[in-house]
């Protein structure tokens, strides 16, 4: 996930959002210290009052979410106080308050006079663009304001929000490593009982104004809001994660250790399960409301709603209708480019669809489906990771400096995620990246996939471009941490071309067909996002067509297709992302001929850190005069 844009005085259209990819990073460092980044670009003075009033409004952010400054890592002057011990206030009070703020620091960032070049003038773009995207979109209170996807419809979802990652935050992102550290977690763990309490004010307050999951939704978010509650608080893993923290501990004694575990399990049965209880009866009481529709256009003036998140998620000035075409044109493409490879492997009968689907039937593709079978398949991504690294000098000249790894996502939440997605190291390092891979279902992870989704999920994708984004000291802490979907998925997505245009398939048609495969499940979001929340199609209409045209499991796309009904326009800034990143390195081949460097062309691309794709276009642009 991650990523995600919004329009500001740059121009209304210029949109921002955030990575296919949630960063939950972790634990909170008392200085930030980032490690040396090689060949990181030079840093350039920025303007004491932008500076300051950038700083200023990143602090009333990460004030306000205090699972965000865990995730990164913050010292406490920058994250506005203490906060380990504090969970986020998503009241409608609250929720109203932090969008003003930041609509009106945007606003007074854009009128200020800096520099008409440089840095100065990038921070000020980017940054009103930022604060204008948490201010969500106006004329909407419904749903509220993610730190990594911005305006999102519904606080209560099968896929994300406070519920799902309030929780993962604590789990795998809050550092225990003494006495202290561990009473600030249980402490977080009391503080549950009004946090959730307030999501669930808010659910009810969205609810009365008709704003309500679709019912498909409201099913599939019930199974893991009762499912949270349901065992005994002591196998839960907010008990067991923290048990796992307490074990590397060597300040404190057993009995101290085994007294804070039974703090933990009292307190997660008394401030957090009641919560959760709480909120499912909320849904069922609404439920009467949720209708069959399946885009949010159902909502009240959910159309316009819509049109604003093609505009930041998607990053484009296309209308739906014509994003819809060119998803329709590039499922076109790469299906041709997939039949002919199946045909040259033999495979002759059906559609590319039904004959993707028969791939994942044949042993020779599977991980045998068992803990040996899992540990097989994980042990073999950190073995792509390892090669594509090797690689990397060929077409990156800047490396960034923290490590990633790769995790199963939780059994826990695993129904509801999707297929891979990428988490941020803390800006010390001390956490690394992780690459999330989701197991629940062995056949929907075929091994040809397997690579595609590497390069995509770690290097050259969202890894090395969100981890040097974090490393370019340089720039305001705002834009290191900043999420634009288009940009972020966009690229990762492109780094999947640049791998292949390296040859890494050049013998493996298999493993080729996978990346098609991923390929095309980017350009089918484009048709069913906007099928959904624009031309009214039917969930199951939307299934039925990612179904015939990608080669998917029935329980993956399931799951894909949901997502998109709880994220209206997310989906579409892989696809359109990739395209405008391949534009601009075509436009400077055409244009620099022999002076055209592809190490140089993805520094230009990545070193000012993630950005709405009209500044990336700037900046191709302006290194393309330079270099004539």
């Amino acid at each position: 996930m991650k990523r995600t844009p919004i329009a500001i005085a740059l121009s209304a259209a210029i949109a921002l959002s955030a990575c296919g990819n949630k960063e939950e990073a972790k634990a909170p460092v008392a200085e930030q210290q980032t490690p040396a980044v090689e060949q990181a670009a030079p840093a350039a003075p920025a303007e004491k009052g932008l500076g300051v009033q950038l700083d200023d409004a990143t602090t009333a952010l990460f004030q306000a979410r205090p699972q965000f400054s865990t995730q990164v890592g913050l010292d406490e002057k920058t994250a506005g106080g203490a906060y380990l011990s504090r969970m986020e206030d998503y009241s409608l009070e609250s929720e109203s308050a932090l969008r003003k703020s930041m609509a009106d620091a945007a606003q007074a960032i854009s009128a200020l006079d800096v520099s008409n070049e440089g840095l100065n003038l990038d921070n000020q773009r980017v940054g009103a663009n930022l604060l204008n995207y948490f201010a969500g979109v106006e004329g909407f209170e419904q749903g509220y304001i993610d730190t990594w996807m911005g305006h999102t419809p519904f606080i209560v979802n099968q896929i994300n929000g406070p519920l799902i990652d309030g929780p993962a935050t604590l789990q795998n992102a809050q550092q225990i490593k003494s006495k202290s550290d561990a009473e600030q977690y249980l402490q977080r763990l009391v503080a549950f009982e009004a946090y959730i309490d307030n999501i669930n004010k808010k659910l009810i307050s969205d609810s009365e104004t008709d704003w309500v999951l679709p019912k498909a939704l409201v099913k599939s978010t019930l199974n893991f809001v009762d499912g949270y509650s349901a065992i005994p608080a002591t196998e839960h893993t907010l008990v067991t994660s923290l048990k796992t923290k307490l074990d590397k501990i060597e300040g404190m004694s057993d009995e101290e250790k085994t007294e804070v575990l039974a703090q933990a399990a009292a307190n997660v049965e008394k401030h957090v399960y009641p919560g959760y209880r709480k909120v499912a009866e909320t849904l069922r009481k609404y439920e009467s409301k949720a209708r069959d529709a399946s885009g949010i256009w159902a909502q009240p003036n959910g159309d316009k709603f819509y049109l604003e998140m093609v505009k930041r998620l998607g990053d484009t000035d296309m209308t739906p209708a014509e994003v819809h075409e060119v998803g329709l044109t590039e499922v076109a493409r790469i299906t041709a480019e997939m039949d002919e490879i199946l045909k040259a492997q033999g495979y002759t009968e059906g559609s590319v669809g039904e004959r993707m689907i028969g791939l994942t039937d044949e042993a020779r593709f599977l991980y045998e489906d068992s803990d040996a079978g899992r540990q097989e398949l994980l042990n073999d991504l950190n073995g792509m990771i390892e090669h594509i690294n090797k690689r990397m000098p060929e077409q990156f000249a800047t490396k960034p400096p923290y490590d990633v790894e790769v995790r199963r996502i939780p059994e826990a939440v695993e129904d509801g995620e999707a297929g891979g997605r990428y988490t941020a190291p803390t800006l010390d390092g001390s956490v690394p990246g992780i690459y999330w891979i989701n197991l629940r279902d062995m056949k929907a992870v075929p091994k040809f996939d397997l690579r595609t989704l590497t390069y995509h999920e770690a290097n050259p994708g969202h890894h090395w471009q969100i981890a040097l984004n974090l490393a370019q000291d340089s720039l305001p802490l705002l834009r290191r941490v900043a999420a634009y979907n288009a940009y972020s998925e966009g690229w990762a997505l492109y780094s999947e071309r640049v791998v292949w245009e390296m040859g890494e398939y050049k013998d493996d048609p298999f493993g080729d067909l996978g990346r098609l495969k991923a390929e095309i499940f980017r350009a089918v979001r484009l048709v069913v996002d906007t099928g959904m929340h624009f031309k009214k199609w039917t969930r199951e209409e939307a299934i039925e067509y990612m179904m015939a045209n990608t080669g998917m499991g029935e329980t993956e796309t399931v799951a894909e297709i949901e997502r998109y009904m709880a994220w209206p326009g997310q989906a579409l800034g892989y696809k359109l992302g990739m395209l405008k990143f391949l534009e601009l390195r075509e436009m400077a081949k055409a244009e620099l001929g022999e002076k055209f460097d592809i190490k140089e062309f993805h520094d230009v691309a990545l070193l000012s850190g993630a950005m709405p794709m009209q500044v990336v276009e700037m900046k191709v642009k302006d290194w393309v005069a330079s270099k004539k």
